[in-house]
């Protein structure tokens, strides 16, 4: 999976997707999603290391069967908050 982190001032993004969905766009309706490069590709992790990131993050934002997973497996998304865009899951996590 692609892990890429954006930090903005003492909060962070993270975004995370799997790696044949990198540079696709997803269309479903009326929505259009980019998983491009410039956000979402960084260095390939494992789910060890995303879960960590995870545990700290401010925000996250999930594409794809494993990205989203792991996610789920480590408590951090609820499986019914899960989306699907033309058949990829999605989930973002936010802390308040």
């Amino acid at each position: 999976m692609h892990l890429k982190i954006h930090k903005s001032g003492t909060s962070f993004i993270v975004a995370v997707c799997d790696k044949d969905l990198l540079g696709k766009k997803l269309k479903q309706g009326n929505t259009t999603v980019d998983i491009s490069e410039e956000f979402y590709k960084g260095d390939i992790v494992s789910e060890e290391q995303i879960i960590e990131v995870l545990t700290n993050a401010t925000t996250a934002n999930l594409f794809g069967e494993r990205a989203v997973a792991c996610a789920i497996k480590c408590g951090f998304v609820d499986p019914e908050c899960v989306i699907i865009i033309n058949g990829v899951p999605h989930a973002q996590i936010f802390c308040l």
